[in-house]
């Protein structure tokens, strides 16, 4: 599992000029599900990311979770952060995990974060504008 993390002021995806999630100050999220993910790596990285401490405190130091700071999740699927671009020109995809189990396994990392923070969602597998 791989998931890139940005500290957000704000942050929404739309489909087709439609936006289907939007969030105040937190995290954004583009998540990646590899071959021989399971429950074990999703808590692991929902564990790790709702504790990270990357929001300045009022000393201006990096020393606030998500949490601390009551901020939010938008969390997006990007199969493309499993590919492999060792050899050649044309990124390798055999390590992303087969999209019906990947996007059970997005679902189940989603509603763990959201029993923490409040999360909002991509749609799996769509073309979303970030």
């Amino acid at each position: 599992m791989r998931v890139v993390v940005q500290r957000v002021s704000q942050a929404s995806v739309e489909i087709d000029g439609r936006t289907v999630g939007r969030i105040k100050a937190g995290l954004l999220l583009l998540v990646g599900i590899e071959k021989g993910d399971g429950e074990k790596e999703i808590e692991f990285m929902a564990d790790k990311i709702l504790n990270l401490r990357i929001f300045a405190d009022i000393e201006g130091k990096m020393n606030l979770s998500v949490q601390e700071i009551r901020g939010e999740i938008l969390s997006v699927s990007q199969f493309t952060l499993a590919s492999r671009i060792k050899k050649g020109r044309r990124p390798d995809f055999s390590n992303a995990e087969d999209p019906k189990k990947a996007e059970a396994l997005y679902s189940s990392f989603n509603i763990l974060l959201a029993k923490f923070v409040p999360v909002a969602p991509g749609e799996f597998g769509a073309m979303m504008d970030v």
